[in-house]
C-alpha cells in the first residue's frame, strides 16, 4: 500500500509538472523570443556540471544509504549528518570553482551569477533522504510550493526580451528556497544530533563518487547536447533543442516516476534478503513502464506539430520535426530507468550500470560533433537517440543472466502495435482536419481510446492478469 501511495504522489507531481509549462512555456518562448530561451538553455547547461561535481553522487548514494537504515534510528540520523556534511563541503568547493569560471569569461557572465544560486542551493538538497525513506509527500508538496511560486514570479515580472536574466534568478533562486524547506521536516524522523567526534563523513567519499561517475556519464549526454550545439551552433540551436529536450522528458517522467519510487523499496527488500521480491517487482513496473512508454513515444510524433504551433508560437517551429525524431528515446529510457534504477542500484550492482552510462557518453562524445555539424539541431538528437539505446542495450545485456528477458518483454510487440496503429489514425486525422486547439485535444483523446482498444483486442497480461479480476470483483459485489 505505501508504494502505491508514493506511486501517486510522485505520479501526481508529475501531472502537476506538466501542467504548470502549459502555461509558463509559451509566455516565455513569446515573451523571451529563441534567444532568451537560447541563453538559459545554454548558461543551465554549464550550471549543471557545477552542480553534478558538488553533489558528487550523493542523490543515488544517500536515498539507498537512507533505505538500508531507515529501520535504526540511530544509524539514520548519523547517516544522515555524514553524508550531509560531505555535500557542503564538496558543494563548497564547486562554488569556489564556478565563481572563478564565472569571472574569467566576459560573455553571459550576469546569466552564469543568476544561475549560480541554484549551485549553492544544491548544498542543502535532501530530497534524497525522503525519497529513501520513502515518504514522497515531503518532497512533492514541497516542488508544488516552489514551482507555484516561480510560476507567479515569472508572471508578475518577466515581461521582455531584456528580463531573461530575472527569469534565470526566479528559478534558481526558487530552486535554492524550496531546498531549504526541507530541513524542518527532519526534527520529527532523526534522533539528536550525535557527538562530532562519532562522524565519519569521509567514510562516504569512495562509494559515493563511484556513483558520481554515471551520474557524470548520464550529464553528459543530457547537457552536452545544449552546450555543443550552443557552441558550433549558436544559443539559438540550443534553445530549439531545449524546447524539444524538455517536452519529451517532462512526458517522460510520468513514465520513471516508478523507477525514484521502487528504488528505496527495492533497496529494503534487497536489505532483507527478499530476493525474489526484487525479481518480482522489476517484471511487475517493467510491463506498466512500457505499455504507457510505446503510446507516449508514438503520440509525441504523432501530434509534434500541432503542438509545436499552439505550444510554442510559429517561431519555435523548427522544435516540431525534433520533437517527433526524438520522441523514440522514450522507450529506451524508460526500459533503461526500470532495468537501472529499480534493478540494479538497489541491489548494489554500480559496476554494469556505470558501465552503461559511461558507454552512452562515450557514443554520445564521438558522434555529437560530426552530426551537429553536418545535420545541425537534429544531429543532437540523433545523437541522443543513439547514446539512450546504447546505454539500453548494455544494461538488458548484464541482467541476461538474472532476469527471464522473455517475462519481461514478451509483451512489447502489442504494445507497439497497439501504439502503431495509434499513430496512423491520430496522423490521418490530424492531416484531415482543420488546425485547431480543439482539434489537437481531440486527437490525444481519440489517439487513446485507439490505443487502449487495440490493446483489449490484443489481450495482454497487464490488462487481463491485473485489472480484469479486479472488475470482475467490482461486478460481483454489484
Amino acid at each position: 500500500m505505501k508504494v502505491i501511495k508514493n506511486f501517486f504522489w510522485n505520479a501526481g507531481y508529475q501531472i502537476f509538472v506538466l501542467i504548470v509549462p502549459l502555461v509558463t512555456v509559451p509566455y516565455i518562448n513569446r515573451v523571451l523570443g529563441p534567444t532568451g530561451v537560447g541563453i538559459n538553455a545554454f548558461t543551465n547547461s554549464i550550471v549543471q556540471y557545477f552542480i553534478l561535481f558538488g553533489s558528487l553522487g550523493i542523490n543515488l548514494y544517500g536515498n539507498r544509504g537512507t533505505a538500508y537504515r531507515r529501520d535504526d534510528k540511530v544509524a539514520l540520523t548519523r547517516y544522515f549528518w555524514e553524508v550531509s556534511f560531505l555535500r557542503f563541503i564538496s558543494v563548497g568547493i564547486a562554488v569556489v570553482a564556478y565563481l572563478i569560471f564565472t569571472f574569467s569569461v566576459d560573455k553571459y557572465r550576469i546569466f552564469y551569477l543568476a544561475q549560480g544560486f541554484m549551485l549553492v542551493g544544491a548544498a542543502f538538497d535532501i530530497s534524497w533522504f525522503f525519497q529513501g525513506l520513502e515518504n514522497f509527500r515531503v518532497t512533492v508538496i514541497r516542488n508544488v510550493l516552489v514551482r507555484i511560486a516561480s510560476l507567479i514570479l515569472i508572471f508578475l515580472l518577466v515581461h521582455k526580451a531584456s528580463d531573461t536574466a530575472l527569469y534565470i534568478l526566479i528559478l534558481s533562486g526558487s530552486q535554492m528556497l524550496g531546498n531549504l524547506t526541507f530541513w524542518p521536516s527532519l526534527r520529527a524522523t532523526l534522533s539528536s544530533f550525535p557527538k562530532i567526534s562519532t562522524l565519519h563523513v569521509w567514510h562516504h567519499i569512495k562509494p559515493a563518487f563511484l556513483l558520481l561517475i554515471p551520474q557524470l556519464a548520464i550529464q553528459i549526454y543530457v547537457q552536452l547536447n545544449k552546450t555543443m550545439l550552443g557552441i558550433l551552433q549558436g544559443v539559438t540551436a540550443s534553445g530549439f533543442y531545449e524546447n524539444s529536450d524538455k517536452i519529451i522528458k517532462m512526458l517522460l517522467a510520468l513514465v520513471t516516476a516508478t523507477g525514484t519510487v521502487l528504488l528505496p523499496h527495492v533497496a529494503h527488500y534487497f536489505a532483507s534478503g527478499n530476493h525474489e521480491a526484487v525479481k518480482r517487482s522489476l517484471a511487475s513496473s517493467m510491463h506498466v513502464i512500457l505499455v504507457l512508454a510505446f503510446p507516449l513515444a508514438f503520440g509525441i510524433a504523432a501530434v509534434s506539430t500541432s503542438f509545436t504551433y499552439f505550444f510554442f508560437s510559429a517561431k519555435f517551429m523548427p522544435v516540431a520535426p525534433l520533437m517527433a525524431v526524438e520522441a523514440i528515446v522514450v522507450i529506451p529510457i524508460s526500459i533503461a530507468s526500470a532495468i537501472g534504477v529499480q534493478y540494479l542500484l538497489p541491489t548494489d550492482q554500480v559496476k554494469p550500470y556505470t558501465v552503461s552510462v559511461i558507454l552512452g557518453s562515450l557514443v554520445n562524445i564521438v558522434v555529437n560533433v560530426p552530426l551537429i555539424l553536418w545535420l545541425g539541431t537534429m544531429g543532437a538528437v540523433i545523437g541522443t537517440i543513439l547514446s539512450e539505446s546504447v546505454v539500453t542495450l548494455y544494461q538488458i545485456y548484464a541482467i541476461k543472466d538474472q532476469l527471464s528477458l522473455a517475462e519481461l518483454f514478451s509483451e512489447s510487440w502489442k504494445y507497439c502495435l497497439s501504439a502503431f496503429i495509434m499513430f496512423v489514425a491520430v496522423k490521418v486525422l490530424e492531416m484531415t482536419w482543420p488546425t485547431s486547439i480543439a482539434f489537437l485535444m481531440l486527437e490525444v483523446v481519440i489517439g487513446m481510446i485507439v490505443y487502449f482498444v487495440v490493446l483489449l483486442i490484443l489481450r495482454p497480461r497487464i490488462l487481463f492478469g491485473y485489472i480484469a479480476p479486479y472488475l470482475d470483483h467490482l461486478r460481483h459485489r454489484i
